[in-house]
């Protein structure tokens, strides 16, 4: 029987930090937040988005716009069959009536695990389906490592070299109702 340890590596404090590092490093390799849009990737990447949003705002002064992508049809262990148009939803109360607009505007994508690449290459596609942007930035919680697709993030919250066996989990409170990062080994088969 597979046994699996978990081990906590980030916890609330932890998971708060990291994100206002990355909004001031947003902030500062931006030169404020002028033409700049965050796309937070569905589904825990919209709120680590919103959350950095919100530090950005208290630094700035202004808001930053918000919005959320799903990449599903954009996946590639999907069929072409299945491809459609793209789902870009505004997150942000004032500009929810508004479409979502990339057209020279530094994009700065947020998910909350980078592994191999594919899922962050989906959303690159899906983004140029919607126009042309300035510039596409790459911000994640945590960086895990085994890259397949030559992609590397601008920004990130926390990196943690994995073997394959293991996995990174990420809970958020607004679905999951805690904040932790935690790290699955999955131990071989005991007798």
């Amino acid at each position: 029987m597979a046994e699996e340890e978990h081990l906590v590596i980030m916890d609330e404090t932890a998971i708060r930090r990291a994100l206002t590092r990355i909004a001031h490093e947003i902030v500062e390799k931006n030169k404020g937040i002028d033409d700049c849009v965050i796309v937070g990737i569905r589904t825990r990447g919209i709120y680590l988005a919103r959350r950095v949003a919100d530090r950005i705002k208290e630094i700035e002064g202004k808001p930053v716009p918000v919005s959320e992508l799903d990449i599903t049809r954009y996946r590639d262990d999907r069929k072409a069959a299945d491809a459609a148009d793209v789902e870009i939803a505004s997150a942000i109360g004032e500009h929810a009536a508004a479409p979502f607009n990339v057209q020279n505007k530094r994009v700065i994508l947020f998910d909350d695990v980078l592994y191999t690449g594919r899922t962050i290459r989906a959303a690159m596609d899906a983004i140029m389906d919607c126009g042309r942007p300035q510039s596409i930035q790459l911000a994640v919680l945590v960086d895990r490592g085994h890259r397949e697709l030559p992609i590397r993030p601008d920004f990130v919250g926390k990196n943690v070299p994995t073997s394959k066996q293991e996995q990174i989990e990420v809970a958020l409170s607004e679905i999951d109702a805690a904040d932790q990062v935690t790290l699955i080994n999955q131990r071989g088969q005991t007798g």
